[in-house]
């Protein structure tokens, strides 16, 4: 599989180890934040961060998505009642003037509340932007109450699975280009979980709050979510008992197979759906020659209440840590799934719009690429300038600045000392502490003559080039490199 963005095999690896902490270097995140569950992002990271947004994104490009943005606050009567559960852990902004306003708690309901308030039924969109929720910080996990989210989503009416498949494609793209390990991406459907929770004897009352308690089997034992289910949610134990001999399975096509020869399930139109359409997503998926990547397992459910079909979520498999490194454990790092029926809740007339769409986790990722910096010990860039212009001469400032002006005019990154009277040393040195590759030196001799010192940082060699020629010679170095 071809790699993504900017870099990829050992010059990604290398990247991951160049945010090695330098000896006596404060630890990231020891010291705390302006507000707990936020944190700021020193230059080294912005680097890595903004390769894996550009990684990211370069694939939701490849499939032919449109950028998306929303405000960062919706009115509050857009978001509650649409996250089940989770309503409790959106941020309530003061009341400024009779608006009731809320940040955005994730960037799929901004997406539907678009669609509906704009008339739009057909769209392939992504969108990289922050959300906010009130949840407890694991800051080792990556988990914080301010982060960024990037989203794929496909709007509109089209065959089955066709879509579905091409977002589980793409998160496999993803995180293949990554490198963050071997992973796995189990997949389920709403559809077949409302369909056993109906065979075995639940109340169509409490489906919701028994599909939140079976989205606990990945952080708790069938034990501890049993208990609840008879404890706090009010379920018989021999239908918590029934539940627990579906949910605990997992496989392949093969047990969606298996599943529709049950003879209770297959009397449940909404299980048989279900299965239906897991089957032919696994076709499509092994078409795309994924399938090995994929699980079906029953435990998924996704705790969201707006999902109405197919759902899947990516995690990574456990692998022993590398030498200097402490196991980390961050969950999914991608997750999604099909919700036909939230675009209409914002319809005035109830048009729906089918949609089915994906989330990747970055600051889950960027934890991983943190835990990696012990690994390897390379200096990361935080400038893109190409060339410094330098004199050896005081009083040189005037010539230097019409010097650079006719660089950046010429669309080179350039840089120069803010000083009338630089050290040509001091100047060398910074050119070189800084990683630019050239470094341009101007002097009463060179300017008399016509020609200007061109020097290689690396190899430190020197070349007189003619005034006039400088900005090609310059042109050309850069694109051999």
């Amino acid at each position: 599989m071809p790699q993504l963005g900017f870099l990829h095999g050992r010059a990604w690896a290398a990247l991951l180890g160049q945010l090695r902490r330098p000896p006596g270097a404060v630890c990231i995140g020891a010291v705390r934040s302006h507000s707990q569950g936020t944190r700021d992002f020193s230059p080294q990271q912005m680097v890595v961060r903004e390769k894996i947004l550009d990684m990211v994104v370069s694939c939701f490009k490849r499939h032919g998505a449109k950028r998306l943005d929303t405000p960062a606050f919706e009115l509050k009567e857009m978001l509650t009642e649409r996250y089940g559960e989770d309503s409790g852990l959106i941020y309530d902004l003061k009341d400024q003037g009779g608006e009731l306003l809320s940040l955005r708690y994730d960037l799929t309901v901004p997406f539907a509340r678009y669609l509906a308030m704009n008339k739009v039924k057909k769209m392939k969109r992504y969108h990289v932007g922050k959300v906010w929720r009130r949840e407890s910080p694991t800051i080792v996990q990556g988990r914080y109450r301010e982060f960024c989210q990037c989203d794929f989503d496909i709007a509109g009416h089209f065959d089955p699975m066709i879509p579905d498949a091409e977002c589980v494609k793409i998160m496999c793209e993803i995180l293949s280009g990554l490198q963050l390990g071997d992973f796995l991406i189990k997949v389920n459907d709403r559809r077949l979980l409302d369909g056993i929770f109906a065979v075995c004897g639940v109340p169509e009352s409490k489906f919701h709050a028994i599909c939140s308690s079976v989205d606990k089997l990945d952080k708790m034992s069938w034990k501890d979510v049993r208990h609840e289910m008879v404890a706090k949610r009010g379920l018989a134990p021999e239908v918590a008992d029934r539940i627990g001999d579906y949910v605990q399975c997992h496989g392949g096509v093969s047990l969606v197979e298996d599943m529709l020869q049950d003879p209770e399930l297959s009397r449940n139109k909404q299980a048989l759906e279900g299965l239906g359409d897991l089957k032919l997503l696994f076709d499509y998926l092994t078409l795309f020659g994924i399938a090995e990547k994929i699980s079906f397992d029953l435990s998924l459910a996704r705790g969201l209440d707006y999902y109405t079909g197919v759902i899947y979520e990516a995690v990574l498999l456990q692998t022993p840590a590398q030498a200097g490194e402490e196991p980390l454990n961050v969950g999914s790092v991608a997750a999604g799934g099909r919700y036909d029926g939230l675009v209409g809740m914002f319809d005035p007339k109830g048009h729906t719009v089918p949609c089915v769409g994906l989330s990747i986790g970055v600051e889950r990722i960027f934890s991983i690429v943190e835990q990696r910096m012990k690994t390897f010990g390379e200096k990361i860039r935080t400038t893109e300038t190409q060339v410094f212009v330098a004199t050896p001469q005081k009083n040189f400032l005037r010539e230097r600045l019409k010097l650079i002006a006719e660089l950046w005019d010429a669309g080179i990154k350039a840089e120069l000392m803010y000083k009338n009277n630089p050290k040509l040393l001091t100047q060398l040195h910074y050119s070189e502490d800084m990683g630019i590759p050239l470094v341009v030196i101007i002097g009463e001799q060179e300017l008399k003559e016509g020609f200007i010192k061109l020097r290689s940082v690396a190899s430190r060699e020197e070349v007189a080039i003619k005034r006039e020629n400088l900005v090609a010679e310059i042109q050309k170095r850069l694109s051999e490199s």
